[in-house]
């Protein structure tokens, strides 16, 4: 437990193989539980998207397809039951909040532990995409853990919001852990894992940064229209 108290998260984003055979070689089974955990924070709170997640997902999948030391690696289809889990109850639990909380504060320009320009963002994506963007949304790192707080402002039909969480966490899951599981222990991204982590982070977020700077491009442009 030691490990879990003494938690950098710079430190987790850059080693995160090694954190992940330590939490193993540690706790056992029970790190399934701590996996649970991670994934269901970063989508299922508001105040958690800097958690890693797709990161998280591939070195996972890394590790469940070699041993590690004598405690064993992770079994494929416990991670994948375990993963695929926690996502969708972490929406649902955001959407829940996001209903019974959200309309109080959305348009509050200033809410402690939430970052207005995430939500607004989100909303934007919402707003464009309808419930689709529950399940696109599972592919975008800190989109994903504000689009069901903003489906459930929006009070979207809860069957309907499930039914694209499913479908969006079964895509996510898959790609995320099975590309670690075949592909993470060739010995070309074995040897320069960190990277490859990096890689992965940096290429998920492109998508967001972009959707920022064409939403901040439109209301430049609306703005500028105003005055003219």
């Amino acid at each position: 437990m030691d490990l879990l108290a003494h938690i950098d998260i710079l430190d987790l984003f850059v080693n995160l193989k090694h954190f992940l055979i330590q939490l193993i070689q540690a706790l056992g089974p029970w790190a399934y539980a701590v996996l649970f955990a991670f994934v269901f924070m970063e989508t299922g709170l508001v105040i958690f998207p800097f958690l890693p997640g797709d990161t998280l997902l591939f070195t996972a999948g890394a590790l469940a397809a070699g041993s590690v030391s004598n405690s064993g690696a992770f079994d494929l289809q416990t991670l994948m039951t375990v993963l695929i889990f926690a996502p969708i109850l972490g929406d649902s639990c955001n959407y829940w909040i996001g209903r019974a909380v959200g309309p109080k504060i959305f348009h509050k320009t200033d809410v402690r532990f939430l970052n207005r320009e995430y939500l607004d963002r989100a909303h934007q994506f919402y707003e464009k995409h309808g419930g689709k963007a529950v399940a696109f949304g599972r592919f975008l790192p800190i989109i994903r853990t504000f689009v069901p707080f903003v489906a459930g402002i929006g009070k979207m039909t809860y069957l309907r919001f499930l039914a694209f969480s499913v479908i969006g966490t079964l895509a996510w899951i898959s790609l995320c852990v099975l590309a670690g599981y075949y592909f993470g222990n060739l010995k070309f991204i074995g040897e320069h894992f960190e990277l490859v982590i990096v890689a992965i982070a940096v290429i998920s977020l492109i998508p967001a940064v972009v959707t920022a700077i064409r939403n901040r491009r439109a209301i430049a442009a609306k703005a500028k229209e105003k005055h003219e």
